[in-house]
């Protein structure tokens, strides 16, 4: 191209990109908005189907559920009435820790429990233990459910006279019984689940068979542990 030329042609393609670029930018502006306002709005949809699907959750559960959960309330609580005899009863550092444990993990379970129950709008069993003696309140029950009423013939639960041969146990020998009577509390609780999972329909809650799930493999576990331990002492 002639050089006479090159000012007036970049003089053009200036004033042409100059008339273009406010049109340019507009577009540009308004297709951000669009895909902003599109973005909300399916965030937004996302978060009522989330929010209806859970409610809908909350709705498709079972009567074998809610026995399972009423039931191990009171299943767990016992658990803590033995447990807490390890500190005063001169157990070892290694049942104290297994203890300690154990306490943790079925205080955890029980609000997780009574939560579920909550709510789904189910009466909420109330747990009261007074040394040896425990007692569950269910709202809407005439009658509170102590030691020797239903609950304390589920699976695996320990009668008022293997309670009272822990508690006077020392030493050595709360060591072993303790181990011994855990095993079979442990034990119980898988049957529980076990009973829950073969009842028709049980287990579509999601929460539900995740805390059931849960339980059976760390009752598993601590079972193998305990058992373990058991050994141990038998050779000391």
């Amino acid at each position: 191209m002639n050089a006479r030329f090159l000012p007036l042609v970049v003089f053009c393609l200036i004033v042409g990109c100059a008339s273009t670029a406010p049109g340019l930018m507009t577009d540009v502006e308004s297709t951000t908005d669009s895909v902003r306002t599109t973005s909300s709005e399916e965030l937004a949809e996302m978060e009522s189907i989330f929010w209806q699907r859970q409610r809908e959750a909350m709705t498709r559960y079972t009567a074998a559920e809610v026995d399972f959960m009423t039931g191990m309330i009171g299943h767990h609580a016992q658990a803590l009435i033995m447990s807490e005899l390890a500190p005063v009863n001169g157990a070892s550092s290694s049942i104290k820790i297994l203890s300690a444990r154990i306490i943790n993990a079925q205080m955890d379970e029980i609000a997780t429990m009574q939560r579920w129950l909550r709510n789904r709008g189910e009466p909420v069993p109330e747990v009261h233990i007074d040394g040896l003696d425990l007692m569950i309140h269910i709202p809407g029950q005439e009658h509170t459910m102590g030691q020797g009423h239903a609950h304390a013939m589920m699976p695996g639960m320990l009668t008022r006279a293997q309670l009272e041969e822990l508690a006077a146990a020392e030493g050595q020998d709360f060591d072993r019984l303790y181990l011994t009577n855990m095993i079979q509390h442990h034990e119980g609780a898988i049957v529980m689940v076990e009973e829950m999972f073969s009842t028709d329909g049980a287990g579509n809650d999601e929460q539900a068979f995740r805390l059931a799930t849960d339980i059976n493999v760390d009752q598993k576990t601590e079972i193998a542990r305990m058992k373990r331990m058991l050994e141990a002492l038998a050779n000391e």
